[in-house]
Order: C-alpha cells, then structure tokens, then sequence
C-alpha cells in the first residue's frame, strides 16, 4: 500500500484527537508505518480541531496530509475549511446532523452523531462510530486491530459502550462500501 492519508476534522470535544490517535495505534498494530498529528483552536471545545493520520506499507517522509484519502467532517466549519483537501476519487464524509451546506454532490452524507446516539445513547460516541464508518468502507486498518486500539485508548470503563459504537460505525461502512460497489458497477 502507499500512502494513505485520513483528515478527521471538527470541534474541540468531539474526539477527533483521540479518534486519530486509535487509527494511528490501530495501523502499528497491523505493522504498517504512520505519523499522526492534530491541531486545534484555541478553545478547548468550540474551536476547530483536527487530527491527521498518514499510514502507509513504505517510509512516510512527510507526516502531514498533503491530499486526503479520506476526509471526515464534523462541523460546518471544518467542512467549509477542509473540503478542497480531498483527492479527486477520495472519500468525503460528512456527518449530516452537523453538516447542512456540502459543496459537493460527492459527499457521502451520514447522520454519524443520530447513529452514535441511537447505538449507545451517547452523542460522545459519534467520533468512535466515525472511525467504524471509515474502516468499514476503505478496510485501511483491519477490524481486530481497530477494535484493540479502542480498547487500549478509550477512557477505562467505556470501553464496551465505545465497542458498540464502533461495531455500528464498521456496519454502516461496510453497507456503504457494497452500495458504492453496486453504483460502479452500473
């Protein structure tokens, strides 16, 4: 595999940081070379945040996403801020109940936060069940590895709520990965 790079991006508090730091211990637990970086506002929850996660089979001699494989967007903001960032034939994705304006009819839109809530009755969750949805459409990391990565990251005592939420997240990829599939088909 080459390089691969992911952009999840959105507000302070909603656990992108941490979300990038699993994908980034998930991607050493399948052996692979990655750098993971974050930058956020100066407020602690509010501001912009975002959390870059390069992974790749060969050395990585750059560690910041140059062009994304993958873009989450959590917030308007980051969706307006970050959109222009995704390669032609990457992945966007929005989650639709904080996103409301996409510039581009290419993005996969998903109520990521309404699924969390649904999953685990906690919103908290959403950015766990994000990093569901991206492996359950690209298989960048494998399931075992992610699982464990959650595990060993999330706060003690909310790991299996987090589980659930990332067994939701990797459900809801997977669906979304075979209707991709089927569209291309076509």
């Amino acid at each position: 595999m080459e390089r691969f790079e992911i952009k999840l991006a959105g507000e302070g508090g909603q656990g992108l940081v941490l979300a990038g730091i699993i994908l980034a211990e998930a991607a050493v637990r399948d052996r692979k070379n990655v750098a993971q970086t974050q930058s956020y506002g100066p407020e602690a929850r509010g501001g912009a945040s975002s959390s870059e996660v390069v992974i790749s089979d060969g050395e990585i001699d750059y560690p910041k996403v140059i062009q994304a494989d993958v873009l989450l967007a959590m917030s308007q903001e980051a969706c307006d801020k970050f959109y222009y960032e995704v390669k032609k034939d990457g992945l966007f994705i929005v989650d639709s109940v904080h996103v409301r304006r996409v510039p581009t009819s290419e993005a996969i839109q998903v109520p990521i936060t309404a699924l969390a809530e649904e999953a685990t009755g906690k919103r908290v969750t959403a950015s766990i069940l994000a990093l569901g949805l991206i492996v359950g459409l690209t298989g960048i990391v494998s399931e075992e590895a992610i699982k464990e990565a959650v595990r060993a990251r999330v706060p003690r005592g909310t790991e299996e709520v987090n589980i659930k939420a990332l067994e939701a997240g990797l459900a809801k990829g997977k669906e979304l990965a075979s209707l991709r599939k089927k569209g291309r088909e076509k």
